[in-house]
């Protein structure tokens, strides 16, 4: 009997906005930049990272770059990425 273990891709799971909204709301409670790169490389794999190119005018290859642990992609291009996902950064008090 073999024990394989699966990689978990949690981009699979990324089917619906409310399900995507939940996921950001989760990882930007936490506030790690990191985790809330790897998040938003997350959805964009599950959009179709060709498609979230398309939609913002940036290269894939820089796209899968700019949300890899470590990266620090410029603010525009997190905007671009976030709003192609129809997600609004929003301030409340």
């Amino acid at each position: 009997m073999s024990n394989e273990l699966n990689t978990f891709d949690i981009a699979k799971y990324l089917d619906s906005n409310e399900v995507i909204a939940e996921y950001l709301s989760q990882i930007l409670e936490d506030g790690d930049l990191d985790e809330l790169l790897s998040a938003i490389g997350d959805i964009a794999r599950a959009k179709g990272m060709t498609q979230i190119a398309k939609d913002t005018g940036l290269g894939r290859e820089s796209l899968y770059k700019s949300f890899t642990v470590g990266a620090r992609p410029r603010f525009d291009t997190v905007l671009k990425v976030l709003n192609s996902f129809g997600v609004r950064l929003q301030a409340v008090s």
